[in-house]
């Protein structure tokens, strides 16, 4: 019997060993779900909204954090918009994934480019993911 017993309980060691990774990788993955990604300064979401909604959003964004444009360019599905807030530039790119789908990359640069500012870029995606519910 305690033969049988320790078998069942070597399997039982080897069976939910496996556990433990899979259970790290579902509470990461459930974490990151809520926002976006973040990769060297750089502050990524996907919307699965319309890119004109998504645009329409971000500038209601800015305006509300007061952060003053300075230029828009298109160049096919993507639309590139240039903003400054005080000694930072930022960068927003709204890409048309599908014509339901759009991705954000917002970069806010400080002193010329050297540094990168993540929590401008986030709130920038944050206060845009809020205006996409009020449109």
């Amino acid at each position: 019997m305690k033969t049988i017993a320790k078998i069942a309980l070597a399997f039982l060691g080897l069976y939910l060993a496996g556990c433990v990774p899979v259970a790290v990788t579902a509470a990461g993955v459930g974490m990151a779900t809520g926002l976006s990604h973040t990769l060297g300064g750089m502050v990524y979401k996907t919307f699965t909204t319309p890119q004109a909604n998504v645009k329409k959003a971000t500038y209601g964004a800015l305006n509300r954090m007061q952060i003053r444009v300075v230029d828009t360019k298109r160049n096919g599905s993507t639309e590139l918009i240039t903003a400054k807030a005080a000694d930072r530039e930022i960068e927003i790119e709204l890409e048309a994934l599908t014509p339901s789908t759009t991705r954000m990359l917002v970069v806010a640069k400080k002193d010329s480019g050297i540094l990168r500012d993540s929590a401008t870029a986030t709130e920038i995606i944050l206060q845009t993911e809020k205006m996409v519910g009020q449109t």
